[in-house]
């Protein structure tokens, strides 16, 4: 594990970006985990950003904010989060190859979630299709289980069931993850199905039935949706964050960007609508600011 950073930043989008500025500037260690291709961001075109005129490239900016970043000493680790824990002296990060602890934590990086948009899988929402393993693993012990994606996420996913199901699967088009990664899962319980993807669902009251792109076909009683890294809800409710009572799919925050744990803030899309760069960036300065004072609280104190 890596020395103890005072900012730790989920989320390379704007959001992230602007907070890592600012908790820089007030003189904070700040690293910054995820890649930038993963936000929203990287594919926009935006043409509604105060200062910016014509049509801008949603990829260049967040190359300039991250080379701005960069220069006030921001560190940046383009890799996948695994999970967050609390300690007694802050968060430990847990990513594809190495660990990281902050005593603060700030989290930036997005809510969409991302389905596979096949023949049954509206029907069987909740009823054998799941988008969240750290949510949901319980629900399914010494059941057949699969998870479907090709990166980190999914990966993770399938060796965390292996504590729960009697049988898992990996359904991937093509694994994206670190070489260590695929060793791991290589040497784990989990049976590969490489270079097919999910095709169609089909069950009565529930979930019975995968058939894959290749033809093959698995009796299952449940499969687990991971495209991509994890998203905001797999990573905020394992330390206690309180997500939305009503729609259970942004966090709650006060004004200072603070969650309900002491010293975790959140910024941008998880925190709520409008999703919009504007918002992610002004909450994303609320975040690294405050952050980074509570920091040097804590640091005063140890």
């Amino acid at each position: 594990m890596s020395e103890t950073v005072d900012v730790v930043i989920v989320g390379a989008g704007p959001a992230g970006l602007q907070a890592a500025v600012h908790a820089a500037r007030k003189n904070a260690s700040v690293i910054v985990l995820g890649r930038p291709e993963n936000s929203a961001m990287h594919q926009a075109h935006v043409e509604n950003y105060l200062f910016l005129d014509g049509v801008n490239e949603g990829h260049e900016m967040l190359e300039t904010g991250m080379k701005q970043a960069s220069r006030f000493g921001v560190e940046f680790v383009e890799e996948d989060v695994l999970g967050v824990d609390q300690e007694e002296d802050g968060f430990v990060v847990r990513c594809e190859n190495e660990s990281f602890q902050g005593r603060t934590l700030i989290l930036a990086m997005g809510t969409a979630l991302k389905k596979l948009k096949i023949k049954g899988e509206k029907e069987f929402i909740g009823k054998g299709i799941s988008y969240c393993v750290d949510c949901d693993a319980n629900f399914y012990r010494n059941a057949k289980v699969a998870v479907v994606g090709n990166e980190s996420a999914a990966v993770d996913g399938a060796m965390t069931l292996l504590a729960y199901a009697s049988e898992v699967h990996l359904i991937t088009s093509e694994l994206k993850v670190s070489e260590g990664m695929k060793k791991k899962l290589k040497e784990s319980g989990v049976t590969v199905h490489e270079g097919t993807w999910v095709k169609e669902l089909s069950g009565g009251i529930a979930l019975e039935k995968v058939v894959l792109e290749n033809g093959e076909e698995l009796s299952l009683d449940g499969l687990f949706v991971e495209l991509g890294a994890k998203g905001a809800m797999e990573l905020a409710t394992t330390i206690g964050v309180q997500m939305d009572a009503k729609t259970f799919s942004y966090i709650d925050t006060n004004k200072r960007q603070e969650t309900n744990i002491e010293g975790v803030y959140a910024a941008g899309d998880i925190a709520g609508p409008p999703r919009q760069i504007a918002k992610a960036v002004g909450e994303g300065c609320v975040a690294g600011w405050y952050a980074a004072i509570y920091a040097a609280k804590v640091k005063k104190e140890q």
